[in-house]
């Protein structure tokens, strides 16, 4: 049953993040951030947050030390969202696997190209 919460909860942050991070988030450190995907523990005290960064691999840690500056913020904002006993702490990673199936892809059409 918790299981079935912690998924609910976390497709609902997802979709608020989004919205927090491209509407209310003015750090100019914070870039072109995506959220792809949002983990909550079964007791909804923690919240991995996977972004995907538009940028450089400086741009990337300029968005992270801002996200990082800004999570009471982020957090205050889900909490008049979301109706939840507390908000669950954050956490963000970078989501690297965009790049990692855009790589994949281009090796495989080099691979045909030379064929």
């Amino acid at each position: 049953m918790s299981n079935i919460r912690s998924n609910r909860v976390a497709e609902q942050m997802k979709k608020e993040l989004g919205d927090i991070l491209s509407r209310k988030i003015k750090d100019p450190r914070v870039g072109f951030v995506t959220v792809t995907d949002v983990q909550v523990t079964g007791d909804l005290q923690q919240a991995k947050v996977f972004i995907s960064i538009f940028g450089d691999k400086q741009q990337k840690e300029d968005t992270l030390v801002g996200l990082a500056k800004s999570k009471g913020f982020i957090r205050s904002e889900i909490g008049n969202r979301i109706r939840l006993r507390k908000v669950p702490e954050l956490s963000f990673e970078i989501d690297e696997t965009i790049e990692y199936g855009n790589k994949i892809e281009r090796i495989i059409h080099d691979l045909n190209d030379e064929q």
